[in-house]
């Protein structure tokens, strides 16, 4: 049950079944048992891993014309906020300039639903972080309701209000951010949580090493 707010964030490890959740709540694929409910009149809209790109045309198109602009938000203000120049052509576009626009084109749809896979992973860390906060600010001024299929466990901590942890076609973990780092979700959770806890302990350790030195 998903009540409007907020983002949703699925995680477990390849194969879990979070690709095969993601095109269920889609309607993508049909399921063997139990129903996929959606409120008559829900605007879905998806954010694909590898969308196909014409993202800079459209986000101009649309501010020349302006239409389909969210109502407390123009286009030129949602590109504004994904620093994003618009007078970029598609050709030659960079990486995290192509990621921008795509969640730009996909925000300036006024989704109800924002169905979001894995929508940082092929960046690099700086911009994934900054884009991240971005998306979350913009996200939040909209009020929009999302789901994120991540692998990413930090990823999910820091930009979701609710953990879907998968294992096996199963969601064996439902929890807070906090809840999660307070411990609770059970092994497979507290599993995926334990590698940015490390990390994270690792980096402390070499500063305080370094203080020292």
């Amino acid at each position: 049950s998903l009540p409007p707010g907020g983002i949703v964030g699925v995680i477990g490890p390849n194969g879990a079944g979070k690709t095969t959740l993601f095109r269920l709540i889609n309607d993508e694929i049909e399921a063997d048992r139990g129903q996929r409910k959606v409120k008559q009149g829900t605007r879905v809209v998806v954010l694909e891993q590898d969308p196909d790109f014409d993202g800079f045309e459209t986000l101009m198109d649309w501010a020349l014309a302006g239409e389909d602009a969210p109502a407390e938000y123009e286009v030129e203000a949602i590109a504004g906020q994904l620093g994003i120049d618009m007078t970029t052509p598609s050709k030659g576009a960079s990486g995290g300039e192509r990621r921008r626009a795509a969640i730009a084109r996909a925000l300036a749809q006024e989704p109800d639903l924002l169905l979001m896979d894995e929508p940082f992973g092929a960046l690099d860390p700086i911009t994934r972080d900054a884009l991240g906060e971005r998306v979350r600010a913009l996200h939040d001024a909209l009020g929009l309701t999302s789901i994120m299929v991540t692998h990413d466990m930090a990823e999910a901590l820091l930009l979701a209000d609710r953990v879907l942890v998968m294992d096996a076609g199963l969601i064996v973990a439902d929890e807070t951010p906090a809840a999660l780092l307070a411990g609770k979700g059970g092994e497979i959770a507290q599993g995926l949580v334990a590698v940015p806890r490390a990390q994270a302990e690792k980096l402390a350790a070499m500063e305080r090493e370094g203080s020292r030195s």
